[in-house]
């Protein structure tokens, strides 16, 4: 049932989301089937429908909510912050206010193939900040923090193969990874720029402004 309502968000965005990771990848994907959105009649799957600017401002703030796993409440409060932010463009504040939480580093760094997993491992508190615990997903990381495995979950059946993986992984640029140790280092600040998003951030910022 959840990952049914995981693929309607991808169909009702017109894109994969890749909020189920490496599952999306496969030919099982729902959207690979029925890449139109849910209840769509038939007769008009082959006509693209014409979108107000209100629409498309919606349907982008949707797509970047649902694929940082956020609540209305939490998504508006870092727009709201992104907006009172001086000398920094409000679009690249609210790129960094999304990429800088603790769960989506975890996700970066290869710990989890899904935002919805990594936020569940941090969760359960698996993962320490500059030699602490914690658990709180949204943990907001600066630069120089240190985001590691705990030492007690390094033997779980979860991270039994993890070093293999991250030897495999690529992480962004602004993220130092170091596979054997399982542990990843924020050595920049991410840049929307730079990244491998299609998000429409200024859609989202005009939507939150009407």
């Amino acid at each position: 049932m959840i990952i049914e309502k995981k693929c309607k968000k991808c169909r009702r965005a017109g894109e994969k989301l890749f909020l189920k990771g490496e599952k999306c990848f496969t030919p099982k994907c729902v959207f690979e089937k029925k890449p139109f959105p849910p209840g769509l009649p038939l007769s008009a799957r082959k006509h693209r429908s014409m979108m107000t600017e209100y629409g498309i401002q919606l349907k982008e703030k949707q797509k970047v909510r649902n694929v940082y796993r956020l609540s209305e409440k939490q998504f508006s409060a870092y727009v709201k912050n992104a907006a009172s932010v001086k000398d920094i463009a409000p679009t690249e504040q609210l790129f960094r206010n999304l990429e800088t939480r603790l769960d989506n580093v975890a996700f970066r760094l290869g710990f989890a193939n899904s935002r919805p997993l990594a936020r569940q491992i941090v969760s359960h508190g698996h993962l320490t900040v500059n030699g602490r615990r914690v658990d709180i997903p949204s943990y907001k990381l600066r630069k120089d923090d240190v985001v590691e495995l705990r030492e007690q979950s390094k033997a779980k059946p979860l991270f039994a193969d993890l070093v293999e993986k991250l030897q495999k992984h690529t992480a962004p640029s602004w993220l130092k990874l170091d596979a054997k140790k399982m542990q990843g280092v924020i050595q920049g600040d991410p840049s929307l720029e730079h990244s491998d998003m299609t998000f429409n951030l200024t859609s989202v910022m005009e939507y939150y402004s009407r």
